[in-house]
């Protein structure tokens, strides 16, 4: 009987040849690469990287992006679908007109409501799709359709098999960071990027930019004097070894798999991480375009805009950092499930108060991602996706608010092969429903239309589970080649 080291040796020339090995299918080195979760593709790619961007609780699209002028015509009268509704909270008052004037901008002469005019700037690079349906009017269920593919727990996020199916393109950094709001989680907490059924190396690393602690537990507690570098080390290294002592005997427990592969890429991350959070040393061109040149004590604490841009833009420039140091997908949040005063998108009681301040931060924050990414060289092979869980009703609740949406709704895409200066698949006069109603988009074909980008066909993407064939798109969804450049 050989012992496991030595067959590791006479079969694949020792641990040296395995890492070997690792590095010759991460730089896709390998003659015959299978087209499977190792990094294989069934096609070639027009992106690498993938910025998403979640809006958490609603946000308004006829209020942002979609502009209809029958809303403004018809403001104030009672309203009428000409069917009955079902909505969240019977917010079906009179018909309500944008709460922000719309102007065009760019040489495509988008219609964008001037509380994100920021977008202005960029907008021939976005393609906006403004005839999304979803399945329900729940956030929680809505956020998890969005964000896993279903609408309900249990499914890996759309991060993680992004991973799965590409791998890692750096050696220091998580493959899946999460940078959400930082006043708290969204709906569903961290479900919305588990890896569930995946390995768990897959995962999203949540991290907290701007904070005293920006990563959890990747370093000592400070009180604790008495542990240095070396035994901080020594101390992971003894638990790697004690991990690979217990799965010698747990053969094909992945989970054991993934805790050592943790310990080895925090010690990689106590180097790494630090600098690539670290903005300080950005150009002052750079911290103007982000809106993070303001310095301090000079928040407008009326409308909270700067402020917002601060939270909300840094999370962005550091994205940015992120994915050129080799992180392949990124997942931005503005918005918490905390209730009041309102820090999300779910504007039942006023749009213009709720939606302002994020509205304008995100805005800024996102025009100066896409502008920073094709300075860099990086927007022509990394997607963005903006989106939310569904819209706002066009009619009032309570006179300035908006009831939930999920008859029709918008997201936009840039960057990544995505034909700019374009928008698909109208809504209706109002903004109800989509104008062709037999034929909406739907969350799967935005999810099988960012795989293609990558390279991936999204229907080949599957692990067994369960006796299932299970993947991003479920049975669903078709790639919207009319978005692709």
């Amino acid at each position: 009987m050989l012992s496991r080291r030595d067959f590791l040796f006479h079969s694949g020339g020792g641990l040296g040849g395995i890492v070997l090995a690792s590095l010759l299918g991460a730089d896709r080195l390998f003659a015959d690469t299978p087209t499977r979760a190792d990094g294989g593709l069934h096609h070639k790619p027009k992106a690498k990287r993938v910025v998403q961007l979640f809006m958490a609780g609603g946000a308004s699209h006829v209020d942002l992006f979609d502009f209809k002028p029958e809303l403004v015509k018809q403001h104030g009268k009672e309203a009428n679908f000409g069917e009955h509704v079902e909505a969240f909270q019977n917010g079906l008052g009179p018909w309500l007109k944008p709460v922000w004037d719309f102007k065009p901008y760019g040489k495509c002469a988008k219609p964008l409501g001037e509380v994100v005019a920021p977008l202005g700037d960029v907008v021939d690079e976005m393609a906006f799709v403004h005839n999304m349906v979803g399945k329900t009017g729940v956030h929680s269920q809505g956020t998890l359709l969005q964000t896993t593919g279903f609408n309900r727990p249990g499914f890996p996020g759309m991060g993680c098999w992004a991973s799965y199916g590409l791998g890692s393109m750096n050696q220091n950094l998580p493959t899946f960071v999460v940078l959400p709001d930082h006043r708290g989680l969204a709906s569903n907490g961290t479900k919305n990027w588990d890896s569930a059924f995946l390995p768990a190396q897959h995962q999203g690393a949540a991290i907290y930019p701007g904070t005293k602690t920006p990563i959890e537990d990747l370093f000592p507690d400070e009180r604790a004097k008495f542990i240095t570098r070396a035994s901080d080390k020594a101390g992971i290294d003894l638990l790697a070894q004690l991990n690979r002592v217990h799965a010698d005997t747990r053969a094909g427990d992945e989970r054991l798999d993934a805790r050592i592969k943790s310990y080895e890429l925090a010690a990689k991350m106590q180097l790494a991480a630090p600098e690539a959070l670290d903005i300080s040393k950005e150009t002052a061109r750079t911290l103007k375009l982000y809106g993070l040149d303001h310095g301090k004590g000079t928040f407008d604490k009326e409308i909270n805009r700067v402020e917002e841009t601060d939270y909300f833009a840094r999370k962005c420039l550091v994205a940015r950092r992120l994915l050129e140091r080799g992180v392949r997908f990124v997942q931005i949040w503005s918005g918490n499930d905390n209730g009041f005063p309102r820090r999300n998108w779910d504007s039942h009681e006023d749009v213009k108060r709720d939606h302002g301040p994020l509205a304008y931060g995100m805005a800024r924050g996102a025009a100066a991602l896409i502008a920073d990414l094709k300075r860099h060289g990086l927007l022509e092979d990394t997607i963005v996706l903006w989106t939310t869980e569904f819209g706002r009703m066009p009619s009032s609740q309570g006179g300035k608010g908006r009831d939930h949406n999920p008859y029709c709704f918008t997201n936009w895409l840039a960057g990544g092969g995505v034909k700019g200066g374009v928008s698909h698949g109208p809504s209706d006069d109002f903004g109800y429903k989509p104008a062709d109603r037999k034929n909406p988009t739907e969350v799967y074909d935005v999810h099988a239309t960012i795989l293609h980008l990558l390279g991936i066909d999204h229907t080949k993407l599957t692990v067994r589970h369960n006796g299932i064939d299970r993947r991003l798109t479920d049975v669903h969804g078709h790639v919207i080649n009319e978005l692709i450049g």
